[in-house]
C-alpha cells in the first residue's frame, strides 16, 4: 500500500471545493478514493446507535477524539480552562468521548507541566470532568443516555518534558529522533521500569472506573512510549525484538486492566503506520531527512522503506489485543513530532512545522483508507477514525459516508471541536454547518502550547481571543515567518 511519497498536484484549501461535484472532481485529480455524500440526512448512519463493547452503547456515531491539554496545575489538576473544555466536549452531542485529554500515568510521564496527571486527588478531579461532559450533554441533548465517556492514559516515554525540559524515556536509541531531545544511553527506559508503568497503567484505570469512566484508553500512538515500544526491533530482552515482546507491554497493561476493573472497556489508540521523519526543505515544505537509515525499521506498521505501509503486524497486533480483552479502537497515523502530516493533515503548519508535502486531502484518504481496512478485518472493535477535520464544510458529508460504507464505526473529530464543538449536534439537529466556527486547520492549537502557552483555539474561540497570550502567539508567528528555513 503506497504511503508517505508525493503526490504530482500542489495543495489546494479544501474550503475552495464549494460543490459536492468539485470535491468529487479534486479527489479524482488527486487520483485518491474518499467517500463523501453529496446531502446529510440528519436521521441517518450518523444518527444510528451502536453499542461499543462492555463500554456501553453510544447514541450517534459521532466521538471526540483525545488530544493534549497544557492548562492544568504543575501538580496535574483540572483548572477550569480544561473544565470549560470538557463541557464542550459533552456540548457536542457526540455519543463518544474518547478520553477528552490524555492523562498522564506518573508525573515523569507528563509531555509539559501542565498535563493531567494522576495523583492522590484524580477521582474527585476525575469524577468532576466526567460531570462536565455530562452537563453539556445534557444541556445539549437533553439527556445523557446513550453517552460513552472514556479516559486516555498516556506515558509520553521520548516527548516527555514533566518540568518543560527534555527528560525523555526511550524505548530504544534512535538514529535520527535522539539529537533533537538529547537522549543518552541512560535515557532508555529499563525493563525493571516497564514492568513498574504496567502497575501504573493499572492503578491509573482502577482510578478511572472509581471515577465513573466507561472505559481507558492505552495509549499506542504519535511516538509515546506504548507506540515506541511497537517498533522497538533493536531492544534486547522480554520487551523487545519480534513483535510478541515488542507487544508485551500493551499486553501485560491490557491484562491487568481487565483482572483488576471488571466490566470496565479497553481501547487503544494506535498509529497504525509510521514512516520516515520529515522536515523543512530549502522551500519550507515538508521532505523526509536526509540521515533516516535505508531500509528504515523503526516505523511500526511501514513496509521498511519509511515511505509505504504494510499492516500485517498491525493486523498480528489486533488479534492479540481483541484476544487480551480491547474492544474499541481508534485509528491515527505517525507522530506530530515527526511527521503531522500523516494524522494532522493541514494547510498551514504550526510555527515548528513544514508546508504540506502534497495536498492533505491525500493524508486524509490514506488514514480513511487504512482504518478501512483495520474495521474490515477486525469486526470484533468498534473501530473510531481520525483525520478528518481537514474537510471542514465537508467533514459531514464524508463522516456520513465512511460511517455508512463501514470504512469505521464511528466518526471522530479532534481539533475541529476546540473550535465548533456543537458541530455533532447540529449535523444530527439538521441544522447547516456554521462556517465561522469551522476549523481551518491554522494550527495555532499546536503552535501555542509548542511555546508554553495554553492550549485552545486562539483564532476562533472568543474565550481564548481575548485571552493575553493570544498577542504573544501572535508575535511567535510573525517571528516564524521572518525566519529563514
Amino acid at each position: 500500500m503506497s504511503g508517505f511519497a508525493p503526490v504530482g498536484t500542489g495543495p489546494i484549501q479544501v474550503r475552495r471545493l464549494r460543490t459536492h461535484d468539485e470535491v468529487v472532481a479534486r479527489l479524482d485529480e488527486l487520483g485518491v478514493a474518499l467517500p463523501v455524500d453529496a446531502e446529510v440526512d440528519p436521521g441517518g448512519p450518523l444518527a444510528a446507535p451502536l453499542a461499543v463493547g462492555q463500554a456501553g452503547t453510544v447514541a450517534n456515531r459521532w466521538a471526540v477524539l483525545p488530544m493534549e491539554g497544557w492548562d492544568a496545575t504543575t501538580d496535574g489538576r483540572p483548572t477550569d480552562l480544561v473544565r470549560r473544555r470538557w463541557h464542550r466536549f459533552g456540548e457536542s452531542g457526540a455519543g463518544l468521548v474518547w478520553g477528552g485529554e490524555a492523562v498522564a500515568v506518573v508525573p515523569g510521564g507528563r509531555a509539559n507541566p501542565r498535563q493531567l496527571c494522576i495523583g492522590a486527588q484524580s477521582e474527585a478531579d476525575l469524577a468532576g470532568l466526567r460531570a462536565e461532559v455530562e452537563a453539556g450533554h445534557r444541556r445539549t441533548r437533553g439527556t445523557t443516555d446513550g453517552l460513552v465517556v472514556g479516559l486516555q492514559l498516556t506515558h509520553s516515554g521520548r516527548w516527555a518534558r514533566p518540568e518543560g525540559r527534555p527528560a525523555p524515556r526511550v524505548a530504544y536509541r534512535h538514529p535520527v529522533l535522539d539529537d533533537r531531545v538529547g537522549v543518552t544511553d541512560g535515557d532508555v527506559v529499563s525493563d525493571t521500569e516497564l514492568d513498574d508503568l504496567i502497575g501504573a497503567f493499572v492503578r491509573a484505570a482502577r482510578v478511572a472506573r472509581q471515577a465513573g469512566f466507561d472505559f481507558v484508553d492505552v495509549k499506542q500512538c504519535h511516538g509515546y512510549l506504548g507506540h515506541e515500544l511497537l517498533s522497538a526491533v533493536d531492544r534486547p530482552g522480554p520487551y523487545g525484538g519480534d513483535l510478541e515482546g515488542r507487544m508485551r507491554f500493551v499486553r501485560r497493561i491490557v491484562e491487568g486492566i481487565r483482572a483488576a476493573c471488571p466490566g470496565l472497556g479497553v481501547g487503544t489508540r494506535l498509529s497504525a503506520f509510521d514512516g520516515v521523519p520529515y522536515a523543512p526543505s530549502a522551500d519550507g515544505v515538508g521532505a523526509p531527512v536526509a540521515d533516516a537509515p535505508v531500509p528504515y525499521p523503526y516505523a511500526f506498521g511501514g513496509d521498511g522503506s519509511g515511505l509505504g505501509i504494510d499492516l500485517a503486524e498491525v493486523h498480528e497486533l489486533l488479534d492479540g489485543l481483541e484476544a487480551a480483552g480491547v474492544d474499541l479502537l481508534c485509528v491515527t497515523a505517525g507522530s506530530p513530532y515527526s511527521n503531522p502530516h500523516v494524522q494532522r493533515p493541514a494547510y498551514f503548519p504550526p510555527s515548528d512545522g513544514y508546508l504540506p508535502p502534497r495536498d492533505p486531502l491525500v493524508d486524509v484518504a490514506t488514514l480513511a483508507a487504512v482504518t478501512a481496512r483495520l474495521s474490515a478485518a477486525h469486526p470484533g472493535l468498534t473501530v473510531v477514525g481520525s483525520g478528518l477535520t481537514y474537510l471542514q464544510e465537508w467533514l459531514p458529508n464524508a463522516a456520513q459516508a465512511l460511517v455508512r460504507e463501514g470504512w469505521m464505526s464511528l466518526a471522530g473529530i479532534g481539533r475541529m471541536v476546540l473550535s465548533y464543538p456543537t458541530l455533532p449536534a447540529d449535523v444530527l439537529a439538521g441544522r447547516p454547518v456554521v462556517r465561522p466556527q469551522l476549523c481551518r486547520t491554522f494550527s495555532d492549537c499546536t503552535t501555542a502550547p509548542r511555546h508554553g502557552l495554553v492550549s485552545g483555539c486562539y483564532p476562533l474561540d472568543e474565550a481564548y481571543r481575548i485571552r493575553p497570550e493570544r498577542v504573544e502567539l501572535l508575535r511567535i508567528k510573525r517571528d516564524a515567518v521572518r525566519r529563514p528555513r
